[in-house]
């Protein structure tokens, strides 16, 4: 009876079976006391499960080698690797050959906190004990691997699992899929499961949902939920992780009401929805701005059985942030608080984080300050939410003693860090700074990615240096990082306000060249470049705006209100009296673009002509609706 408790994890009954037993005069044996530590840990209560150890040393009973496998299994679950190795130890002390099990639950242990090196050397000590590994190890190795997001040794321990002559299972080809979505190749982990299949291995819910979360992480919708067909084709019964996915992925594309109609599926099937199935609802309605239906969802996850969390609360506040409505995500911080749950970290980041995209460093500084009074760990991502909110103000000085503060308490700067702080440089023209932080970046071993590079290409053309900008370009090609669309956008900003629009069409061009596909604001920073010099630059410059006029044509482009105006007056002074030109590009304004116009003139002829010119609009070739000067500076 203690044992079928105790697989069970019911430690409760599992403990009154075993008093019941005592008190019958029924002295306890090593097997039963065994019995009794396995339901503590199944229940992960380590703490009893000690207690009984204790106990049994006082009677004077020797612990068994399965009692240490147990401790040792236990303590790795929990992630307690100090533990789990010192009961491991005491056990190598204790008993002259050990097996298979406690081994493959320290190896478990180690690769769980990604220490492979030990893993590794426990594989080999087996060996040398010549213990065969049954194949559960090898997938714990896989496992392992695949959390360290090393590709070439989880193929080496597949290979090796089959040499030794096992057959793969669905549990192995589910690891390799695991790796391959974990490193983002969702495509090599569908030729693992079409793999599968051709050896005539059927897949379960796990690895199905594998590669539904997998698609979902690329935002593949139609990939996704091609393959839940496939799980209600092959007759499977969706689980809960399973509906959980499929929440998300309607989530992901804004199909939100029939999200919450999957969770009145989910209950019709007798699924208890957890906390994990409402997150990405209230996530979603709050990201949407319907603050209402957010809570309305919370109510029904109440009702359903499920106490909020602090992962709830953090949806909800997230989905606020991102819509940069930072009253209500402040209102909610109170709610949580009201409700007896204490924020998290990750909590006050994300409104930090609110605060920074704003560049309000107040009150970035009022929650970081919150972070460190209420005991809670300052994580890189804390870090990384304060400069972001230093740089976006300008306050590289408070930036850099943030930086200094990172390094006192040991947190390295990583590739995320240096974009930021190298925008930050950018965003006031400094390409001395921002040329420093990139050889400080080699120089620690840390590798510039595309985001780096195009702030960087940024900070140039603010300075004016075309030339550095250029063979920024030129170097990224060399190290094999590709310049993105936002790379030219800012490389052909940068010939714009250089007064070089014969440059900035040779980088457009340049672009199409590699592949990319120019977007709006591509289009846009370079027809008002070449409009502004259109009147004294040669005749290929009037050609380039056909050109890309028609472009912008066929691509169906339109611009906005307060484009086609400045637009329109670069027209006249290069056509008085309309033309081609004119003609054409009208083809690219707002359909009511004729209306304001007439507007306009009516207005000029009741004797409103008092600035009916503004000539300060005019002097601003790169004038866009928004007045923010880094409108066009790349979004980290």
């Amino acid at each position: 009876m203690v044992n079928y408790y105790g697989r069970r994890g019911d430690m409760h009954r599992a403990r009154e079976t075993f008093e019941k037993m005592r008190a019958r005069g029924i002295e306890p044996t090593v097997h039963v006391y065994t019995n009794l530590i396995h339901a503590y840990a199944v229940a992960r209560d380590m703490e009893e499960a000690l207690s009984c150890v204790r106990r049994m040393k006082d009677e004077g009973i020797e612990m068994s080698l399965v009692t240490h496998s147990i401790l040792v299994d236990g303590f790795a679950k929990l992630g307690n690797i100090e533990a789990a190795e010192r009961w491991f130890k005491e056990a190598k002390e204790r008993h002259p050959t050990l097996n298979a099990i406690i081994y493959g639950s320290i190896i478990y242990a180690n690769c769980q906190t990604c220490n492979m090196d030990r893993a590794e050397e426990l594989v080999r000590e087996m060996e040398e004990e010549g213990i065969d590994a049954p194949i559960d190890i090898y997938h714990i190795m896989m496992d392992g691997y695949t959390s360290i997001g090393n590709e070439d040794k989880c193929l080496i321990v597949f290979d090796r699992l089959k040499e030794c002559g096992f057959t793969p299972s669905v549990v192995s080809y589910g690891c390799l899929m695991n790796l391959y979505i974990k490193v983002g190749k969702v495509s090599k982990a569908f030729e693992v499961s079409e793999m599968m299949k051709l050896a005539g291995i059927k897949h379960n819910m796990k690895t199905y949902s594998m590669l539904i979360n997998g698609f979902i992480n690329l935002k593949d919708w139609a990939n996704a939920f091609a393959i839940f067909e496939d799980v209600i084709r092959d007759g499977l019964k969706p689980d809960v992780v399973l509906y959980n996915n499929i929440i998300r992925a309607f989530c992901g594309m804004g199909n939100i009401d029939r999200a919450v109609r999957i969770v009145e599926e989910m209950k019709k099937e007798r699924h208890r929805p957890t906390s994990r199935t409402f997150m990405p609802i209230i996530h979603a309605f709050a990201k949407a701005g319907e603050i209402r239906k957010a809570l309305d969802v919370f109510d029904m996850m109440r009702r359903s059985g499920c106490i909020p969390t602090v992962q709830t609360f953090n949806a909800l506040i997230l989905g606020l942030v991102e819509k940069r409505q930072m009253e209500k995500a402040v209102e909610v911080l109170d709610e949580m608080l009201l409700a007896g749950i204490r924020p998290n970290e990750r909590t006050y980041t994300t409104i930090m984080d609110g605060y920074a995209s704003l560049g309000d460093t107040g009150k970035a500084f009022e929650y970081f300050s919150r972070i460190k009074d209420e005991g809670l760990e300052l994580d890189i991502y804390t870090y990384e939410a304060l400069l972001k909110a230093c740089c976006k103000s300008g306050r590289m000085q408070s930036a850099l003693a943030v930086t200094k503060e990172m390094s006192a308490k040991n947190i390295p700067r990583n590739t995320y860090v240096y974009n930021i702080l190298i925008d930050g440089w950018a965003r006031r023209g400094d390409v001395w700074e921002a040329a420093d932080l990139m050889q400080q970046m080699r120089q620690e071993g840390v590798q510039p990615d595309i985001h780096t590079y195009t702030s960087f290409v940024n900070a140039c053309c603010k300075a004016g240096d075309m030339q550095k900008a250029t063979n920024t370009i030129l170097e990224m090609k060399r190290v094999g990082v590709k310049p993105n669309v936002k790379t030219y956008t800012t490389l052909i900003h940068g010939w714009a306000r250089a007064s070089l629009p014969e440059r900035a069409l040779k980088c457009f061009e340049e672009m199409k060249r590699s592949g990319l596909k120019p977007d709006k604001a591509v289009y846009h920073c370079l027809m008002t470049s070449l409009l502004s010099r259109a009147t004294v630059a040669e005749y290929y410059i009037i050609e380039g705006i056909h050109r890309v006029c028609e472009e912008m044509v066929e691509s169906g482009l339109t611009v906005d209100m307060g484009t086609a105006v400045h637009w329109s007056r670069c027209l006249r002074k290069i056509e008085r009296t309309g033309g081609d030109l004119t003609e054409a590009l009208q083809k690219t304004f707002p359909p009511d673009w004729n209306s304001h116009r007439n507007l306009n003139a009516a207005s000029n002829n009741t004797g409103n002509t008092e600035g009916s010119d503004n000539d300060d609009y005019d002097d601003d070739p790169f004038h866009e609706t928004d007045s923010d000067d880094d409108t066009n500076a790349p979004a980290l």
